[in-house]
């Protein structure tokens, strides 16, 4: 776990982040409960646990810079990413992690629990049939969907004035052509990662029109 921990601070570094000591051992925690989980559950494609601290954590990590608010919900969690690593980073800000899949919300639930993460609640749901008692500040997904139908399905979650953060591979033109919410790229760099990544920031019409 060395060297795992040797990439996961130099990524840290590189990105401009600084997270204390504790947290850097929550985050390789949670890397070690999903290679235990992962023979069993198939949380995750990714067998090799350095390559989840570039793929999986620092993947994660990223996006800190763009979260808004103190209420921030994870479409489509999986294993539990970018939601448990954020949640880790950002102990101050209450994360929901939705996903449909009960196989590995039940891994998510566990990891929360071992890792003793108390801003964190999982839910089993698909997200057009989860209605919250309050709504998002912020909605993160790691784009399983074209951008047009993720804006539809989760336009029911934010609050007004709340941000969409999709998390996608190359820019995606022709999907950003279909919708006509404020919506901003940005480029994202992940160490040790050669492959394109970007965040799409969307912003409702209606918050919009008041700015």
């Amino acid at each position: 776990m060395e060297k795992c921990r040797e990439i996961l601070v130099s990524g840290i570094h590189s990105i401009n982040l600084n997270i204390p000591e504790d947290k850097i051992e929550l985050l390789l925690a949670f890397i070690k409960l999903i290679e235990k989980w992962n023979k069993a559950y198939n949380l995750t494609a990714v067998r090799d646990s350095e390559e989840m601290v570039r793929l999986h954590l620092l993947d994660s990590l990223t996006i800190i810079p763009y979260i808004e608010g103190k209420h921030v919900i994870d479409i489509g969690t999986g294993a539990g990413l970018p939601g448990i690593p954020l949640a880790i980073c950002l102990p101050e800000t209450r994360f929901t992690l939705l996903d449909s899949n009960a196989k590995k919300t039940r891994f998510v639930q566990q990891a929360v629990l071992e890792l003793k993460l108390n801003n964190v609640e999982v839910c089993h749901n698909r997200v057009e049939k989860y209605h919250p008692e309050k709504n998002f500040n912020t909605v993160i997904t790691r784009a399983f969907a074209g951008l047009s139908d993720i804006v539809e399905l989760t336009g029911h979650l934010l609050t007004k004035g709340g941000i969409l953060l999709a998390m996608k591979g190359r820019r995606p033109d022709a999907e950003l052509e279909q919708i006509s919410e404020m919506k901003t790229v940005i480029p994202v760099r992940v160490p040790g990662i050669e492959a394109e990544r970007c965040l799409i920031r969307i912003q409702s019409l209606a918050e919009a029109k008041v700015s």
